[in-house]
């Protein structure tokens, strides 16, 4: 695109360590290197702010998360429908946009698990509407696709035109591959940490510990052997609230078996530091930690509902539990990955994998056709 654009981006909130969040800084940081003028409108933001980046901030009325959501996206169309942006992106479900960066999960799929009541509650209706607005079959909203299983479930539910989807390679840093000093930095970490070089250290990244499957990494901490629980750890690596989980830890027995590291800026530090990756996610668009893992060489365990699960599967660099879901499978995988002596086999696949497929290029591949679609 020759011409330097001026381009509106547009999310409900913004905090320190979400996917999505840092799939947004990158992708503007790409814009911006080619020329093009970034706004950012939002309905709460939390942390500092991107130098010279513009951020707009307009808080939606209503006593409930959903009612302000929706009342920020009907604000927000209506005061963009006066404005000049050459493409309106948005990062979440809401009606006036141009382009939709899909980082959720199809809500109307996963209302239809939930109670007939569920479905009649304000919260399921206002969800539905932002995201009918932008998947009905009337909608030119394009759609920039992470996960493709999450392309069936939208076209089943409204009818989706094939053509609006397009699909984006995961979008990892290259500082997530494993340095020349990984063993440098493995040691220094846990030195920090007081763990010592021979325990087994399990790592959890992400925020939002309930959905991430925190409860169940603790649970199949617990089931270890007692041997094999002495020593193990549990890192977990994220920004949420803690009290109820470390109550879990407490009544399972593994209370001193389990940390939470909080929200961290040396996730690579953490990466080569440990000995497997644990993402039992209850639902998970992508997993892009699993990505992260394999680049690190890391063997992952993760659930099979992980948007990414299919490429620790193709790359042979870790197991995924399979749906449905149970407890006693987890914690046998468990078991056997740690006690395994396939771990360097699953490490060398994992880093040969990423090694030949493309995982960096989200951002410019987004902007590409956030490029055409502002033409």
């Amino acid at each position: 695109m020759n011409k330097k654009g001026k381009f509106a981006f547009c999310l409900f909130e913004y905090v320190p360590f979400g996917g999505m969040q840092r799939d947004l800084l990158r992708i503007i940081e790409v814009c911006r290197g080619r020329g093009h003028r970034v706004d950012v409108f939002a309905r709460y933001w939390q942390g500092g702010l991107p130098d010279d980046l513009k951020v707009s901030i307009l808080p939606g009325r209503g006593l409930t998360n959903h009612r302000r959501c929706e009342s920020f996206a009907a604000g927000l169309e209506e005061f963009l429908a006066e404005k000049d942006y050459d493409v309106i992106v948005g990062f979440n479900k809401m009606p006036g946009l141009d382009v939709y960066f899909e980082a959720d999960a199809c809500f109307a799929a996963k209302a239809r698990e939930r109670s007939s009541w569920y479905r009649l509650t304000g919260r399921c209706r206002s969800y539905l509407r932002l995201e009918r607005a932008v998947f009905n079959v009337r909608s030119k909203t394009q759609i920039l696709l992470l996960s493709k299983q999450e392309k069936k479930a939208f076209m089943d539910h409204y009818g989706t035109q094939e053509e609006r989807f397009h699909l984006l390679p995961p979008g990892i840093t290259r500082d997530r591959l494993a340095p020349d000093n990984a063993g440098e930095i493995r040691a220094d970490l846990r030195r920090e940490l007081a763990i010592s070089l021979d325990e087994n250290v399990i790592l959890m990244v992400g925020s939002g510990f309930k959905t991430k499957g925190v409860d169940r990494a603790i649970r199949a901490v617990s089931a270890l052997s007692p041997e094999l629980r002495r020593k193990t750890k549990l890192l977990i690596v994220g920004e949420d609230k803690t009290k109820k989980f470390q109550r879990l830890a407490g009544r399972s027995g593994v209370a001193e078996r389990v940390f939470f590291a909080g929200g961290r800026r040396d996730v690579p530090r953490f990466l080569v530091a440990a000995d497997l990756l644990l993402h039992p996610s209850y639902r998970e668009n992508t997993g892009t930690v699993l990505i992260e893992a394999m680049a690190s060489g890391l063997p992952v365990l993760a659930t099979d509902v992980c948007g990414y699960g299919y490429h620790v599967e193709r790359a042979k660099a870790g197991e995924l539990v399979p749906s449905p879901f149970r407890q006693e499978t987890l914690n046998h995988k468990l078991f056997s990955m740690l006690t395994s002596d396939k771990k360097g086999k699953w490490q060398k696949n994992g880093m040969a994998y990423i090694a030949g497929t493309d995982v960096f290029s989200l951002p410019e591949k987004a902007v590409d056709i956030i490029e055409r679609v502002a033409l």
